[in-house]
């Protein structure tokens, strides 16, 4: 089943369930203890997932697809390991708004989040040294398409923002966090032109322009926070320099994680900077109770004709399967702002963003995508 022609298309933010076998081998590679004889057979294992992963998109009936991140740790550490001038273990603190609550900060904190990926520091000069890595991710998803009758232009590959690294990777090296930025942005043009030079399209993952806010800005006034996301931009366009808009998509973020939420920036207050940012579709949290109701900000602002909406209508930590006809609600609330051809729908953020830690069941994930493609498809017929 895929979208009606002419109608509005389905996509993901990027993570989905990973195999337990997966997941396993991931943590134990995270932590240094994959035996020799199971990082023989590693590569293997993550290209059987990955087709697999890719199949199940197909038969589901997403129309842009991608490779689960299925061999990655999460969606913005994996840089660590393809980066230069990272070491020990600066780890990350819980933003500001689940600070506020000391009874759930005790509940959110129970859990062994640390246990499942290491976030060392900056400690020397960045510079990207495993291109192969990135080349390998690229080969099997290329060879998951091949199988199944895709090309690379039929889908996407997602890489972490600078900013974002800067957040999870803290700086103990670079005097200034512009200076930090602006390594990060040199260092990662080499895997955002790998992606595009191989006929994906490019999604970066901008959690740090919305979340960053209450993660690692919370203290500052609204206006000096502006200037910091400006930064941020900054860094993204200047490493994507080299590769077309509407090659590109960014996914923003204030954080995929259950809690309350009420420190988060809302989107009119950022959104013209949003719309400064090179990539020509904008990806964004529109289904969870925080920012379901901010679909109205489209229509007070005039969205550029090389711009694209990507609103999430799937929320991604809950296990509630959303009702079709709620996401074709959705869709069409910013299909008829601007036009069902300008609309991806899509969730909110990953269905697995750190693997091992999802908050969505597995099956369940897979059939709240599910409604998302019946939902496109109700919201298709109106404008049909």
């Amino acid at each position: 089943m895929t979208a009606i022609d002419g109608g509005i298309r389905t996509t993901h933010t990027g993570s989905l369930p990973r195999p337990a076998e997966v997941i396993e081998l991931l943590a134990a590679r995270e932590h240094g203890e994959l035996s020799p004889e199971r990082e023989a057979g590693f590569e293997a294992t993550i290209a059987e997932a990955t087709d697999a992963v890719v199949r199940r998109q197909i038969e589901t009936g997403i129309d842009i697809i991608n490779d689960g991140e299925t061999g990655k740790i999460s969606y913005s550490v994996y840089v660590k390991d393809r980066l230069t001038g990272f070491g020990g273990e600066a780890g990350n603190e819980p933003a500001a708004d689940i600070r506020d609550f000391p009874t759930y900060l005790d509940r959110y904190l129970s859990v062994n989040y640390r246990r499942a990926f290491s976030t060392p520091a900056c400690i020397g000069p960045v510079s990207y040294r495993d291109a192969a890595a990135i080349e390998r991710d690229l080969q099997l998803m290329s060879d998951a398409l091949a199988a199944n009758g895709k090309l690379p232009g039929d889908a996407f590959i997602s890489a972490a923002s600078p900013g974002v690294i800067s957040h999870f990777l803290k700086n103990q090296y670079y005097p200034s966090h512009e200076a930090y930025l602006e390594a990060l942005a040199e260092a990662m043009k080499t895997e955002y032109e790998a992606i595009y030079r191989a006929g994906f399209t490019l999604q970066i993952d901008c959690p740090d322009l919305a979340g960053g806010r209450h993660f690692q800005f919370p203290d500052l006034s609204l206006p000096e926070w502006r200037a910091i996301a400006a930064l941020h931009i900054d860094a993204l366009n200047y490493a994507t320099a080299g590769i077309p808009p509407e090659r590109m998509r960014m996914h923003l973020c204030w954080g995929n994680y259950e809690g309350p939420h009420h420190r988060d920036v809302p989107l009119r207050d950022i959104v013209d900077l949003i719309l400064t940012a090179r990539p020509a579709t904008i990806s964004f949290e529109a289904a969870n109770p925080r920012h379901a109701h901010e679909w109205s900000v489209w229509a007070d602002i005039e969205l550029p004709d090389e711009k694209s909406l990507m609103p999430g209508v799937i929320d991604s930590t809950t296990n509630y399967i959303e009702h079709p006809e709620l996401v074709a609600e959705r869709l069409r609330n910013f299909a008829n702002i601007v036009g069902p051809d300008r609309v991806i729908g899509a969730t909110d953020c990953g269905l697995s963003t750190f693997a091992g830690l999802s908050a969505v069941d597995p099956e369940i994930a897979w059939a709240k995508l599910g409604s998302l493609v019946e939902g496109a498809r109700i919201a298709s017929t109106y404008f049909s």
